[in-house]
C-alpha cells in the first residue's frame, strides 16, 4: 500500500511537470492568396501550434475601385481553404491592405466600415466584441500560461492612416507631425493596453515597423509615428517582440532590445522568387527583387513561402522565436 501510495505520488509529480514545462507554441504568417494553393497548413500543423496569428493579406480581394464584391468573393474561397484542425487553436487576426479592400489604402477610404463588418463577419468575432461598436480593428488580449502572461497587442494600420505621397511606390517619407498611422484614439487605447502587467508583449503590425531602407509601405513613412510607437515600446517593462507581415519575405531585424520578426508570405512569395524555381537564369532587374538589406536586419532576407514561430517554456523562461520554410525547415531562431 505504502509502495502503490509513493508510486501515485512520482506518477503525479511527473505528470505535473510534464504539464507545467511543456511549451506554448504560436503561429503566425502573412499574405495569403485564396487562389494559390496552400500546402504549408500541414508543415504548420506538424509544429502543433497551440495559436495562429494572421498578421494581414488574409485573403486578395482588394479592387482599385474599392468596389467590395471582389473581397466578398474572396472571403467565401478561403473559407474552404483553411484547415480543419485549425478551428480547434486559438486565431488573432488583423487585416492589411488586400483584405481591407484597397491597395495600399489608408483613413480615406470611404468602404472601411463595410470592409469591417464583412472582416468581423469572416473571423466569426462575438457580436459583444468592442470591434462591432468602434472604428478599426485595434484590440489587445491576455493569456495566462501558469501565472506567465502575454499581452498580445493588435494595431490597425488602415482605419486611420493618413494619406501616403504617391499613388504607388517609391514612397517617400512625411514628417508632418499632423500626418498619423494610428490616429489618436488608437495610440491612447495603446497607451492604456502596455500598461497591463505582463511577461511578454507582442505587438501585431501588419507593416514593418523598423526597417527603414526600402521603397514600400513601412512605419518609417511617417518617421514621427514610428519614433512614438519605439519609444512607446522601450518603455515597457516586460520583454516585447513585433511581429508584421506585407512584404513578401521574411526577416528578423533588431533595434537595441526591440525585435521583430517578420514573416511573409504563406503562399505567395514575390515573382522573382518564384521563377527562379523553374529558370536557371532570371533577368537582373528581377535579382534585384531577391537582395534586400536594411541597417537594421539582422539575418538574410528570405524570400519564399515560410511561417513564424513562438515557442515559450514558461518553466524555464525561454523564449524561441524562429522563421521556418515551407516544408517546416527552419530558416533562422533566436532565444529571447
Amino acid at each position: 500500500m505504502k509502495f502503490r501510495i509513493i508510486l501515485m505520488t512520482f506518477l503525479c509529480l511527473c505528470i505535473s511537470n510534464i504539464l507545467i514545462s511543456r511549451e506554448y507554441i504560436i503561429g503566425f504568417g502573412s499574405c495569403i492568396d485564396q487562389n494559390f494553393p496552400q500546402p504549408i497548413w500541414d508543415s504548420i500543423e506538424n509544429e502543433n501550434v497551440d495559436a495562429f496569428f494572421f498578421l494581414g493579406d488574409n485573403v486578395y480581394g482588394d479592387h482599385p475601385s474599392g468596389d467590395l464584391q471582389k473581397l466578398k468573393k474572396s472571403y467565401s474561397i478561403q473559407s474552404t481553404k483553411f484547415p480543419k484542425w485549425l478551428e480547434d487553436k486559438k486565431v488573432i487576426s488583423i487585416w492589411d491592405d488586400h483584405d481591407y479592400g484597397i491597395n495600399d489604402g489608408g483613413g480615406d477610404f470611404i468602404n472601411k466600415r463595410d470592409s469591417q463588418k464583412l472582416f468581423l463577419d469572416f473571423w466569426k468575432i462575438p457580436t459583444n466584441d468592442i470591434r462591432h461598436e468602434r472604428d478599426g480593428l485595434y484590440h489587445n488580449e491576455l493569456i495566462n500560461l501558469d501565472g506567465f502572461i502575454i499581452n498580445i497587442i493588435v494595431l490597425d494600420t488602415r482605419f486611420f492612416r493618413s494619406r501616403l505621397n504617391a499613388t504607388k511606390a517609391p514612397y517617400l517619407s512625411n514628417n508632418n507631425p499632423t500626418t498619423t498611422i494610428l490616429g489618436e484614439k488608437q495610440w491612447s487605447w495603446l497607451e492604456s493596453a502596455l500598461t497591463q502587467e505582463a511577461d511578454l508583449t507582442l505587438v501585431l503590425s501588419s507593416i514593418q515597423v523598423l526597417a527603414k531602407e526600402h521603397i514600400f509601405e513601412k512605419w518609417n513613412l511617417f518617421p514621427h509615428e514610428r519614433s512614438r510607437l519605439i519609444d512607446l515600446l522601450n518603455s515597457n517593462q516586460s520583454k516585447t517582440i513585433i511581429l508584421s507581415g506585407d512584404r513578401h519575405k521574411g526577416g528578423l531585424y533588431e533595434k537595441g532590445s526591440l525585435k521583430e520578426l517578420t514573416s511573409s508570405s504563406l503562399n505567395k512569395p514575390i515573382l522573382a522568387a518564384r521563377l527562379s524555381r523553374t529558370l536557371k537564369v532570371i533577368p537582373n532587374s528581377m535579382q534585384k527583387q531577391l537582395i534586400e538589406m536594411d541597417s537594421y536586419l539582422k539575418t538574410k532576407i528570405y524570400n519564399y513561402e515560410n511561417f513564424g514561430l513562438i515557442k515559450i517554456d514558461t518553466k524555464n523562461n525561454q523564449i524561441e522565436i524562429s522563421l521556418n520554410d515551407i516544408d517546416g525547415n527552419l530558416i533562422f531562431s533566436e532565444l529571447i
